[in-house]
């Protein structure tokens, strides 16, 4: 705001489009807060007699040569990067408003200057008190997720790095919670994403990832870690505790810049390496399994103790997890791209396969109907117009047109060859000229971009597009 008046739209746009450092926070300092912050919970939990809570063990900083010299992100790659997160998240019956478009609402709530770190803008701030824990929750999934990719393609940088939201992975093989068909897990802790480290025809590295945010202050982001600790200990894929994991906690304070708080547990695990017989064929569709909850503690004495609650992918399962997240990583591109119909033989039935078969309203769901280029790049995907500030603007999501075509002629196999081989070509600008406006280009070939609608798309004949989406 300015005064009393809102910002120019043309001011917004640039600011999205604005690179400024994020403060990222993982030290020895940081791990004693956590650990003692989490002996006192543990301590009342017994003198309340509560169950004792699993938490990952062996966290530690994260190296400063993974965070190099620091992280630079554009608000608008955050709220790609969330947009892209949450496309298979089943926020709400709407697809294209509650789960496609609903990073759009944050547009205004970032801002930054070179040289400077992000911080929320004065829109930000006076978010209503009781949105704010949906605020921080969602741009700390934001946050922490480009944070991730960061460490992770400096820690492999001959590997590509996929997200792939954990939910939907663990519903190929697992009844999640009671809604689910089959016996359910029982167990409310989970982390909420996995990145997927990989190479065409390689075993991947998979890293269980749970990230919080708060508005509250350093202390609130030590509980949090504490609390995404128990999270991403629930899932175990291979060796008892032997998982690598990172944990992160988005402090986003009203008055200075937010700070990601970050640990990680490196882990000799996590890796799915399997017989040569057994590797899967990416471009067939993903049978669902059913694998038995509980993980498998090592035997002590001789004797096989009960299991605990969780999720364990074990040995027997590794190529089969190897194919859930490759199909359900390129069921996050097709819907991210508005294609429902190309979405569908990505998933399984217990993955949400359902609500994405049959005819997509464009009012409430995402429809892949437009296509544009972007820096010299031609993209298809799909639209979105509404009003910032008074101004009609427009959003389009998509991937890269040649990519597209892979997925949607369901030749997995070939978009992972061709977008590992790209990985490190896509264009870095933050603008578009002939566009006019922020755009953003991921690695997986995806794209966020936003303009003011151009004048010619409001004119009579083109009216009802500016009602809602296309």
């Amino acid at each position: 705001m300015e005064g009393n008046e809102p910002k120019n739209v043309r001011e917004v746009l640039r600011q999205l489009a604005q690179p400024s450092n994020v403060a990222v926070y993982s030290s020895d300092k940081l791990l004693g807060e956590v650990e003692a912050v989490a002996a006192k919970d543990d301590e009342e939990r017994e003198q309340n007699e509560l169950d004792a809570l699993r938490r990952k063990p062996g966290l530690r900083p994260v190296p400063s040569r993974e965070l190099g010299a620091g992280v630079q992100l554009t608000p608008w790659e955050v709220l790609h990067t969330l947009g892209r997160a949450t496309a298979l998240a089943r926020r709400g019956a709407g697809r294209g408003l509650a789960e496609h478009w609903g990073c759009l609402k944050y547009s205004q709530a970032l801002e930054g200057t070179l040289g400077t770190f992000m911080a929320l803008s004065a829109e930000g701030r006076d978010t209503a008190d009781y949105y704010k824990a949906l605020q921080s929750d969602e741009l700390g999934v934001g946050f922490a997720l480009a944070v991730a990719k960061h460490v992770l393609a400096r820690r492999y940088p001959d590997h590509s790095v996929s997200i792939v939201p954990a939910d939907a992975a663990l519903r190929a093989g697992f009844a999640v919670t009671g809604r689910d068909s089959g016996v359910s897990v029982g167990y409310r802790y989970r982390p909420q994403y996995f990145a997927e480290v990989w190479k065409p025809g390689r075993p991947s590295r998979v890293f269980p990832i749970a990230c919080k945010g708060n508005h509250s202050g350093a202390s609130a982001s030590h509980t949090q870690l504490a609390s995404a600790a128990v999270h991403a200990d629930a899932v175990h894929i291979g060796g008892w505790t032997d998982t690598p994991a990172l944990v992160f906690s988005t402090e986003l304070p009203v008055d200075g810049p937010m700070t990601v708080h970050v640990l990680h547990a490196r882990g000799n695990g996590g890796t799915l390496t399997h017989p040569a017989g057994e590797t899967r064929d990416l471009d067939k569709e993903l049978d669902q399994d059913n694998i038995f909850p509980g993980i498998m503690p090592p035997a002590r004495d001789g004797e096989n103790p009960d299991s605990v609650p969780g999720f364990h992918i074990e040995a027997d399962h590794f190529a089969w997890f190897q194919h859930v997240l490759a199909r359900t990583g390129a069921a996050g591109l097709t819907a991210f791209a508005g294609d429902a119909a190309a979405t569908v033989p990505y998933l399984t039935a217990r993955q949400g396969r359902k609500r994405y078969e049959g005819i997509s309203h464009a009012a409430i769901g995402s429809v892949q109907d437009a296509e544009h280029e972007f820096l010299g790049i031609p993209f298809v995907g799909t639209d979105h117009v509404l009003r910032l500030n008074r101004t009609r603007v427009e959003a389009f999501s998509g991937v890269a047109e040649d990519l597209f075509e892979h997925l949607a002629k369901r030749c997995l196999t070939h978009y992972r060859d061709e977008v590992h081989a790209r990985r490190s070509s896509w264009p870095t600008t933050t603008w578009d000229d002939d566009w006019d406006g922020p755009v953003s280009i991921h690695p997986d070939g995806s794209v966020l971009a936003l303009r003011v609608l151009p004048e010619r798309d409001c004119r009579q004949g083109n009216a009802p597009v500016c009602s809602g989406s296309r």
